[in-house]
């Protein structure tokens, strides 16, 4: 296994994106830990079924990625939990749709906050322990809109090319010392969150499931495909790998070709 010994944080990995980097991690050998909000039974059952499957070392922070505080908590119980922090992903993320002009001052702050901010808190943290062991992989789950904008999302769309930047200074910062350092961005991902808004959206549009999937959802991706969460975290196991050790500083595309157009 090629990360046995290594420690993983996730964050945003109680579902979706953040809980397939997880356990794919986990199935290469790391330690993880899980980070994000859910009902406590099914966040234990996950993290529980991790340890049984895996063999490997598995704990969960609550730690709200909005307070710098706590991001450093969550840094430093896993490195007294398992010894170090050798791998951060910084998924955690959240959306609000709405013109500039009716955009609630507070949901801007919250997504900045959770979006851009925490990643920078959390990576601050992190870092010190990876130059002391000389070695570290440090992943940002970006999205297609690093590189391209939609209206009535300004928020996301400026957090995530502060990402795509962010990522680009510490690559360069951390070449030197064995530490890489790149991100992710993929396009429409099916997750049970994107599912779970095709009710409303029918209902909005007056559309069938399948004409929100295709004239809605997908109508960016060339492909007409969703990008499925094991294929965004098979890349980030790759990133951790030996042969990514010279990737660092680069905004990969998992979009079925949204960014190509």
């Amino acid at each position: 296994m090629t990360l046995t010994s290594k420690t993983a944080i996730v964050t945003g990995s109680t579902s979706g994106i953040g809980l397939a980097v997880a356990r794919s991690l986990a199935r290469e050998g790391a330690n993880v830990v899980l980070n994000g909000f859910g009902k406590p039974e099914e966040i234990e059952r996950e993290r529980a079924g991790i340890e049984a499957e895996f063999g490997v070392g598995a704990a969960y922070s609550p730690a709200d990625l909005t307070r710098p505080d706590e991001i450093a908590g969550l840094i430093a119980m896993g490195q007294e939990r398992f010894g170090s922090v050798d791998v951060l992903v910084n998924n955690a993320g959240v959306q609000f749709v709405s013109p500039i002009e009716e955009f609630p001052p507070e949901k801007w702050e919250q997504i900045i906050a959770l979006n851009l901010s925490a990643a920078f808190y959390a990576m601050r943290a992190a870092i010190p322990g990876m130059k002391e062991r000389g070695w570290g992989r440090i992943i940002n789950t970006a999205s297609a809109h690093s590189l391209v904008a939609s209206p009535f999302k300004s928020a996301y769309v400026a957090a995530k090319h502060g990402i795509a930047g962010l990522t680009k200074s510490a690559a360069l910062e951390l070449a030197p010392h064995g530490i890489t350092v790149n991100c992710i961005s993929p396009g429409y991902v099916w997750t049970p969150l994107v599912e779970s808004q095709i009710p409303d959206t029918m209902k909005a549009r007056s559309m069938t499931k399948e004409q929100v999937i295709e004239e809605v959802l997908l109508k960016a991706q060339p492909t007409k495909e969703f990008v499925t969460v094991d294929q965004v975290a098979a890349l980030a196991v790759f990133l951790c790998s030996d042969a990514a050790s010279q990737m660092t500083g680069a905004n990969l595309s998992m979009d079925g070709g949204w960014t190509a157009q």
